[in-house]
């Protein structure tokens, strides 16, 4: 075949994809606000979420993080959002870490409450057209809140055109039955497994 009998050929076949996929997206017409779930034993749970967030900042919507787990350890992402977008991104760290580092569950448990009414308030807030909730699925897992209270919440309370965005390892089927859009980062390779550490610019 000539190269551009082959040209032609592509062109044809990528021409028949086109009005395919045309067709497919003029029937989707519907615009709401999205729970997402990223959850899994792979890394980039986080790392996913927060690159929604510096979209909404890149568009100039309005955002807020609200974080369960992680304590006052310094990231990236947070000291940028805290020091170039603090005025469009509300930023609430609220945890103080894991519960094998605090070994105070009455502590824990008290703190994930207060992560999770920040939430609510934040959410409820219809000029927020996105909140991260970065490790509640965490916070679910060991029951510091209650799942079911976080279900009905999304269901009932949040408003049309929010998006939330929930991470972390272990997200409880309840959440995902209500979720949206659902991702599960799979775990294949991890440089912890062979002695390297977290390093800066990779996991915070």
């Amino acid at each position: 075949m000539t190269d551009a009998a082959d040209t032609e050929r592509h062109n044809a076949k990528m021409a028949k994809k086109k009005a395919a996929r045309d067709k497919i997206m003029a029937t989707k017409t519907d615009k709401k606000g999205l729970v997402i779930v990223h959850t899994g034993k792979g890394k980039g749970k986080s790392s996913a979420a927060f690159g929604m967030i510096f979209r909404c900042i890149a568009h100039d919507m309005k955002c807020a993080v609200v974080q369960f787990i992680k304590g006052g350890m310094s990231t990236g992402e947070r000291d940028l959002i805290l020091a170039k977008f603090g005025d469009i991104c509300e930023f609430h760290t609220m945890g103080e870490g894991f519960t094998w580092e605090t070994q105070d569950k009455d502590r824990d448990i008290e703190m994930a409450q207060a992560a999770w009414s920040k939430a609510k308030d934040l959410i409820r807030d219809p000029s927020h057209k996105m909140v991260l909730l970065d490790e509640i699925n965490i916070a679910m897992r060991y029951d510091y809140i209650d799942v079911n209270e976080v279900v009905a919440f999304l269901r009932d309370e949040k408003p049309e055109m929010t998006h939330v965005v929930l991470t972390g390892r272990n997200a409880k089927d309840e959440l995902i039955e209500l979720a949206d859009l659902v991702t599960e980062m799979e775990l294949v390779k991890h440089p912890f497994r062979a002695g390297i550490k977290a390093q800066i610019g990779v996991e915070y």
